[in-house]
This record gives structure tokens, C-alpha cells and sequence, in this order.
């Protein structure tokens, strides 16, 4: 079995992950991640749609396990079998922010406590850290906004619905936050300069 990434948005696709689609006689994915690949299904393949990621997965070398973004950021990395990597929500966030990876700690707020989250987020700033927070529709940040405003100088970076042609990334601070949160989103903070194509004010 393999555990395909598929990317964040259209168009994100590796060409292993092509490769592994097309080869594919069955394809399990949720709904998005089957949309961001279906030009690629073959038409013999049978397709499943999950919508519960807690029931047991598993198939033979001929079955293609779809997740978006990256299996293992987020994703579905845990499945037992070879993970063809994707192009995560972390990497183009990164690239259209021109925030070298090196210095990025990632957090997620997918599936836990999110206080939890919110204070990870702010130990890490306050260590130097540029903090990647993968969010899930229900996390609400305005309680860390508020727990950052005693962290130094700190930039906001709100990122939302990435690689789709609703893409959107606004810049505030602890004090100004970015905005409204819509569709998928995470955020980048930190201490990090802007630049110019970013739009430097929140919303």
C-alpha cells in the first residue's frame, strides 16, 4: 500500500505521486484529496471515498491511500506502508513568505487540545522560533493572539485556503491581528519580515 500526498491545492502533484496514482487499481482518499487528483485516476480503478479516518485502512501493493498536503504533516503518514511525500501547506507557505525552513517549528492543533497548542505555540516564540500552526477549522486563535502580546516584536502570518485560487495571506501583529480566519488556514509567527507581495496589514 502506499501513502500518496497530493498536495495542498491543485496543481501540486509530484511526479511520483502521478506515477503511483496511475498505477493505482484502488484508491481510497477523502472527497478533496480524490478532487485534486481524479485527471490522474486510470478508469479501471476503483475509487473509495473515507469519511471516517478512524476505521482501520489497509490494502495490498496495488492500493493508493490519498492525503492531502503531506502524509506526515498532518496526514496520513501513521498508515502502515511507503509514503510518497506531497507538497505541504508548511512549503508554500514558507516559499511565499520566504521563510527558510531551517528556522520553522511546526505545531498542530489537529486533534488535540488546542490551549495545549496555543502554549507550545507561544514557548517556541518566546525560544526564538518561527512558529508553523497547523490549524483545524474549529481552532479560534484570538485567545493566542492574546497570550503573544508578551512575546517581543511578533509578526502574524494568517494563510488561508493555499494553492487555490482563493489563496490569502494577511500579516498583522499580537496587537493588530490578521483576518477574519476562513476556510483552511494556518499561521506563520514569529519574528520574520514581510514581503511586498504580502499584504502588510490586517483586514
Amino acid at each position: 500500500m502506499k501513502i500518496v500526498g497530493v498536495g495542498c491545492g491543485p496543481g501540486l502533484l509530484t511526479e511520483e505521486a502521478i506515477e503511483s496514482i496511475r498505477n493505482a487499481r484502488r484508491i481510497l482518499g477523502s472527497g478533496r484529496a480524490i478532487e485534486l487528483v481524479k485527471d490522474c485516476i486510470p478508469e479501471t480503478c476503483l475509487v473509495e471515498q473515507i469519511t471516517d479516518f478512524r476505521r482501520p485502512i489497509g490494502g495490498d501493493e496495488t492500493t493508493v491511500v490519498l492525503s492531502t498536503g503531506d502524509p506526515m504533516l498532518g496526514g496520513l503518514g501513521y498508515l502502515d506502508g511507503e509514503v510518497v511525500p506531497g507538497i505541504s501547506s508548511l512549503q508554500l507557505a514558507a516559499a511565499r513568505l520566504h521563510i527558510p525552513l531551517s528556522k520553522v517549528c511546526v505545531v498542530t492543533a489537529h486533534g488535540r487540545d488546542h490551549s495545549g497548542a496555543a502554549e507550545e505555540t507561544v514557548s517556541e516564540v518566546r525560544r526564538g522560533k518561527i512558529v508553523f500552526l497547523l490549524a483545524d477549522p474549529s481552532f479560534d486563535p484570538k485567545d493566542l493572539f492574546f497570550l503573544l502580546r508578551d512575546c517581543g516584536p511578533v509578526r502574524i502570518a494568517l494563510c488561508s485556503d493555499l494553492g487555490y485560487p482563493q489563496e490569502r495571506i494577511v500579516t498583522g501583529t499580537p496587537d493588530t491581528p490578521p483576518g477574519p480566519v476562513r476556510g483552511l488556514f494556518s499561521l506563520f509567527i514569529g519574528n520574520f519580515p514581510v514581503p511586498l507581495q504580502c499584504n502588510p496589514s490586517s483586514e
